[in-house]
């Protein structure tokens, strides 16, 4: 989920950008320290949107740069479990496919990306389905749910779009059915009829 959030805090302002208008050295700076980044509270940092508020200056011994304490806005980006997403597809691989969504890729294991059974084209580096004969490959756009956050060392998204009106946006927006089998009547069983000759 995508957010504005007002931050205050002190920005450190390098002397190579004293020569910059001072609302424009600060946006630099603070977008040098943020974007990219991942902060728990607010998640990963995409852009520095403006700065509400400078307060005055002030230069540390033995530290060239000057300190500003300022208010700023930043956009930020930050998954929520059972969140609905909507991203591309960027690669496709044995175990599954990665999803670019917001900022992150996240991960539709190969059991969570139809309610079928799926296999791996390596040939054509794509996912198909058994019996929906639905395919998935590389460029595809996608919506699916997230199921599982971790951010650590190592940031893990996990997706699922086994779900109705879930997976590849070129599939159709109806859940495919399964087919049902008929059960066969029984045939009837032809009379048979025995004639006798006449004495």
């Amino acid at each position: 989920m995508y957010h504005i959030v007002t931050i205050e805090d002190v920005v450190r302002v390098q002397p190579a950008k004293f020569g910059m208008e001072l609302n424009e050295a600060l946006k630099s700076s603070v977008a040098d320290g943020m974007e990219g980044k991942l902060h728990p509270q607010i998640g990963i940092v995409l852009s520095v949107t403006g700065i509400d508020e400078v307060g005055e200056g002030k230069i540390i011994p033995g530290d060239g740069a000057v300190h500003y304490t300022a208010k700023f806005k930043v956009l930020s980006w930050m998954p929520r479990e059972q969140e609905i997403v909507e991203g591309d597809v960027v690669d496709i691989t044995e175990f599954g496919a990665f999803i670019r969504i917001g900022a992150i890729d996240g991960l539709v294991h190969i059991s969570q990306v139809m309610d079928d059974y799926v296999s791996y084209d390596e040939k054509n580096s794509q996912l198909a389905g058994k019996e929906s004969r639905r395919i998935l490959k590389q460029g595809d756009a996608v919506r699916a749910r997230i199921v599982s956050i971790s951010m650590k060392e190592q940031n893990k998204i996990g997706l699922t779009m086994r779900q109705p009106y879930l997976g590849a946006l070129h599939w159709s927006e109806k859940p495919v059915e399964k087919k049902e089998r008929t059960e066969r009547k029984p045939k009837k069983k032809k009379q048979k009829v025995r004639y006798e000759r006449g004495a």
